[in-house]
């Protein structure tokens, strides 16, 4: 009978396949919050951020914000032709974990801010204590738009905070930027008063006597510390550009405002500095107070070494090989050595007790 030709083997012979299209996710999808505010008040009904900004064009007053959550690019691309945003900016409002900085574009401010937040944790623990975030505020002519990413630190408070507050929306999209400053360095004072606490815990738990000191939980929160204020300190410079700079677009009322955030910031700031100054001096102690104590185990043992060493030279002195040796053939010579050799151990432990090394 024929033979039938064997089938021949895909295996090891891949296709290449194309990757398949990313379909692009709606922008409302990433928009928490759109609202159109005219004469500080928030206008009902839902808009989309088209058009809310449609809107506001036709009226000729009133301004939009749009509250975002960690856009992808195909979002703040759909967000920035609506806004007339530039490219720039997007693209640091897309990527996460940006400096604090200040920019201007024309008549558009892009503001950024690190936030941070404070972990819940276990004292003398290893883990993670501040955690950190970003919120990026454009403010235009008509528009604020804030673009946050993480989970901490959310801006519905503030804008519930502020549609309370109807004279404070009436200086228009500035006022956002305000609040949300206003906002984040509230946050930075709060993490800073628990981290305090940390502080004051360790430092009692260093300086008890007789204490286990875990080194590596006080490294831990220095490092934690170093991460507040690399997210702290450099917001300076933006917030004093805000507060002092008159040619910026910005109300004259909202530039008070701002020098009043910066005058907060500098205090928590500073407060920050002393952070890491006070835990270098706590390791410093630390280390100090273990060396002590090694020191100290040193002595004990150093000082039963000795004690020990008085009957082990006498059973080695008398375990020697030779036939005339004090005592040695008399009835009562085991007791008097071993009376001596307790004598002298004793006295030793004595001695060694009233200099504190027992």
């Amino acid at each position: 009978m024929p033979s039938i030709p064997p089938l021949p083997s895909f295996r090891g012979q891949g296709r290449a396949h194309p990757p398949l299209p990313r379909i692009p996710v709606p922008t409302a999808r990433a928009v928490v919050d759109c609202a159109i505010y005219l004469n500080g008040k928030r206008l009902p009904g839902r808009f989309s951020h088209a058009d809310a900004m449609a809107e506001v064009r036709n009226r000729g007053n009133g301004f939009v914000w749009v509250g975002l959550h960690e856009p992808d690019e195909h979002q703040m691309a759909d967000i920035a032709t609506t806004f007339d945003l530039h490219p720039l900016a997007v693209e640091d409002a897309v990527k996460a974990h940006q400096r604090p900085k200040l920019e201007r574009y024309d008549d558009t401010l892009f503001l950024v801010l690190r936030t941070v937040s404070y972990v819940e944790h276990e004292m003398h623990s290893i883990s993670e204590i501040v955690e950190t975030g970003d919120i990026m505020v454009f403010t235009g002519p008509n528009f604020a738009v804030t673009v946050r990413h993480g989970e901490h630190t959310g801006l519905a408070g503030v804008r519930k905070e502020l549609e309370n507050h109807p004279e404070q929306l009436m200086f228009g999209p500035s006022s956002v930027l305000h609040a949300v400053a206003d906002h984040v360095v509230d946050s930075y004072i709060e993490v800073a008063l628990s981290v305090e606490n940390d502080i004051e815990e360790m430092e009692e738990a260093v300086f008890t006597p007789r204490n286990a000191i875990t080194i590596e939980s006080i490294y831990q929160l220095k490092r934690e510390v170093v991460e507040l204020r690399r997210a702290v300190n450099p917001l300076q410079i933006p917030l004093q550009l805000l507060g002092h700079k008159p040619d910026l677009p910005l109300p004259k009322e909202i530039r008070r405002y701002l020098r009043d955030v910066a005058d907060h910031h500098t205090t928590v700031s500073e407060r920050i500095t002393d952070f890491d100054e006070s835990l270098s001096e706590l390791v410093s102690a630390a280390l100090a107070k273990i060396g002590v104590q090694q020191n100290t185990d040193m002595r004990k043992i150093s000082a039963w070494v000795a004690i020990a060493a008085v009957p082990t030279m006498v059973a080695g002195i008398y375990g020697m090989n030779f036939t005339h040796m004090p005592a040695l053939e008399a009835t009562w010579g085991f007791w008097v050595v071993l009376l001596v050799t307790l004598g002298i151990c004793a006295g030793l432990y004595v001695t060694f007790h009233r200099n504190n090394w027992l």
